[in-house]
């Protein structure tokens, strides 16, 4: 057992470096560990004394970010470096390092990325292994990762073992960068791995480009942090993700709401699962970091701040609101509205049904959903035939002509296989595509 700072292996005599790092903030190491110390040494009774110098678990140097014990990102981000640059250091040249990561946050990916490449190592590849419980709480809602995404690297050194010093052009990497992910992006999607596990299996591909170089500079001069290279990673990843969401469709034909929620959802979603998608549950929103929602907006071209209406920010995490809790957007008037709307699907949508008829011209005139995005005109319909308003929906399609606009369909097309199986948000909008034949659309 010996530090991974110090390693006592020689220079260049390992072939392979293979290791699991602390995962940022996920997870109190030698916190947990205390309990286990305590019992082993009573279990060796005296026994290799040298290896407990210390009553519990030692701490000052665990590599790990908890403000706690005065240890921030930077911190981890120096620590981490340290253990990288002595795995180069013992590795062979022509040997290979594997680094196992499945910390969710933007921030943890960031560090461990900038350290990596401070210590002198190249991507090669990048692989999401299946590691984690499908069925685990840490899951339900959230962008966790349902795989461990092992990081493959190689040594960025010279022949005699020194570091390899190269300044890359800004221009030819971002040139590199959306070929690289459109080779690897269905390639993904073929082996089941989609949402956040494909964005960060993406990591190594795209990485590669940019860590061949010691730094990248632009034209001017200014060198590239790290940070702003995986933005731009992570906005071609939601370009290509669109374009198979959309079934290579026009994407841009689609305004940035629309755009947003698919990746929003696809970015949650786990690929085909075993669900059973008899059991209808009311969804609560999608929950996502906002770091992630924020990177995955400017890739798009959406602005969060203007999307109110569609996501709820709260501290450091951002949520897709549910269709229900658009309701007063996309109607306009919320007096027509009965407050129990997200109690029971079977519960009608509005107050005084008979009152509602004779009021609804006027109220959709004035709504919201009425000539602004394809998203709201889903959402709009979702909602009537919710509420069993085979007529309003009869009447939009038909008369208002709007079952004819192909993009709500293959909005309502794609929604349909990004909402979970178990939402009732997936039951409406089948309903709805259901019922276009029937119409004679």
């Amino acid at each position: 057992m010996s530090s991974a700072y110090y390693h006592p292996l020689p220079y260049e005599s390992a072939n392979c470096f293979f290791t699991d790092p602390p995962y940022y903030d996920a997870v109190p190491y030698s916190d947990l560990s205390d309990f286990f110390v305590v019992w082993l040494k009573r279990s060796l009774n005296g026994l290799h004394n040298d290896l407990f110098l210390t009553e519990l678990a030692p701490k000052d140097d665990e590599c790990i970010v908890d403000d706690a014990k005065g240890k921030d990102n930077k911190y981890f981000e120096i620590s981490i470096g340290k253990a990288m640059s002595e795995g180069r250091r013992v590795l062979a040249s022509n040997g290979i390092g594997a680094v196992v990561f499945a910390h969710k946050s933007t921030s943890g990916w960031e560090s461990l990325l900038q350290a990596m490449i401070d210590a002198g190592w190249i991507f090669t590849a990048s692989w999401p292994i299946d590691t984690e419980r499908p069925g685990r709480l840490r899951a339900h809602d959230s962008a966790a990762l349902s795989s461990s995404i092992h990081l493959i690297c190689r040594p960025r050194e010279n022949d005699d073992g020194s570091l390899k010093e190269e300044i890359g052009d800004w221009r030819a990497v971002l040139n590199e960068l959306p070929k690289r992910i459109a080779e690897w992006m269905p390639r993904l999607a073929k082996e089941g791995v989609v949402g956040a596990d494909a964005i960060f299996a993406c990591l190594g591909p795209a990485l590669e480009i940019f860590s061949r170089y010691s730094k990248v500079e632009k034209s001017n001069g200014d060198e590239v942090a790290l940070r702003e290279y995986l933005e731009q990673v992570w906005a071609a990843v939601s370009k290509e993700a669109l374009k198979m969401i959309f079934k290579e469709g026009n994407v841009t034909g689609f305004e940035e709401d629309a755009r947003l929620t698919a990746m929003w959802l696809w970015t949650l979603s786990e690929g085909t699962t075993s669900s059973d998608s008899s059991k209808v549950e009311k969804s609560q929103g999608y929950t996502l970091e906002f770091d992630a929602a924020r990177k995955i907006a400017q890739g798009l071209g959406a602005h969060l701040e203007k999307l109110d209406h569609l996501i709820e920010i709260k501290g450091d995490k951002a949520r897709l609101l549910p269709v229900v809790e658009r309701v007063k957007h996309l109607l306009g008037k919320e007096s027509f509205i009965t407050s129990d709307l997200k109690k029971d699907h079977t519960i009608s949508l509005f107050e005084d049904v008979d009152d509602f008829d004779k009021k609804s011209d006027d109220v959709l005139k004035g709504s919201a959903y009425y000539g602004l995005t394809i998203l709201d005109s889903v959402h709009y319909c979702m909602l009537m035939f919710k509420s069993g308003r085979s007529e309003a929906i009869k009447r939009y399609f038909i008369d208002d002509g709007k079952g004819k606009d192909s993009r709500f369909w293959d909005l309502a097309q794609a929604l349909s296989a990004l909402y979970p199986a178990t939402t009732d948000e997936k039951r409406w909008v089948d309903g709805l595509l259901a019922s276009k034949k029937s119409m004679g659309l």
